[in-house]
């Protein structure tokens, strides 16, 4: 016997929430907010320890040298990292009148982070029956990027960067918040285990009809065996746009910053 679920517009009052209309208020909001960002970026991977916040803030930095309007969003709610990485203050961001100011680094790249909000050192907890959290935690991190897309003031930008945490459900719920899929960027590491999950990520975004600008080799000739840059590059036919040791040099990263910026 089919199960008969009843859809929010099917319920009235009282039990109806508004949770729709909340949800299109808010999307109405991000795209206000991002009409005049040129370009949303996602930098992905599908797997954790990577480097994704890593590659994402020297990115960022190395397009603010090149004259570029460059913002970050670290959609990682909870392992947020990037506000150290781009040397921002914790606590630098501001309020006023109802829209948040996002932090500014030194090289003058625009930054929010959930680590600005929290205690230094604290986990991400949101208010809720702690005995059902594993049934609406992810709704409420779905809402949390929602809102980090629409009540932050990015002012116009040549390009936003989200860094994305291990993952596609992140990507799922960005694309969905945007007119169309934002391009990728992947980033792995050499070997076997993370060039699978990063093909995965790819495939989960190709499907979704979002183009790749190209696929990075973080920690490359290290300790870490394998190939799985120029594999992944091969196979998706997408450009391995670096393989970057554990310590880049400025030039390398400005190398990188010229060739995602003329694809952006």
């Amino acid at each position: 016997m089919p199960l008969n679920f009843r859809t929010y517009h099917d319920l009235t009052e009282p039990d109806r929430s508004g949770l729709a209309e909340q949800i299109g208020a808010q999307r109405r909001r991000v795209a206000e907010r991002l009409a005049v960002v040129a370009r949303v970026v996602a930098v992905m991977s599908g797997k954790g320890g990577v480097g994704k916040s890593f590659v994402t803030a020297h990115l960022a930095r190395a397009l603010a040298r090149m004259g570029g309007a460059v913002g970050v969003l670290d959609a990682d709610l909870n392992g947020p990292t990037v506000p150290q990485l781009l040397r921002v203050p914790v606590a630098s961001c501001t309020l006023h009148d109802g829209v948040v100011e996002p932090a500014v680094s030194p090289e003058g790249v625009r930054c929010f982070s959930m680590g600005l909000l929290i205690e230094d050192g604290r986990p991400l907890a949101f208010r809720g029956p702690a005995a059902e959290s594993f049934v609406w935690r992810g709704a409420l991190e779905a809402t949390a990027l929602r809102e980090l897309l629409a009540d932050v003031a990015w002012g116009p930008l040549d390009v936003l960067l989200v860094d994305l945490p291990p993952g596609m459900q992140r990507f799922t719920e960005l694309a969905e918040l945007l007119p169309e899929p934002p391009p990728v960027v992947a980033i792995t590491i050499p070997t076997p285990e993370s060039e699978d999950a990063v093909r995965r990520a790819l495939h989960a975004a190709r499907d979704r009809g979002a183009p790749c600008l190209g696929v990075i080799e973080n920690m490359a000739g290290g300790p870490f065996v394998g190939d799985a840059g120029d594999t992944l590059a091969r196979e998706f036919a997408i450009p391995l746009l670096a393989r970057l040791p554990f310590h880049p040099s400025a030039h390398e990263w400005d190398r990188i910053a010229h060739r995602v910026g003329g694809s952006a």
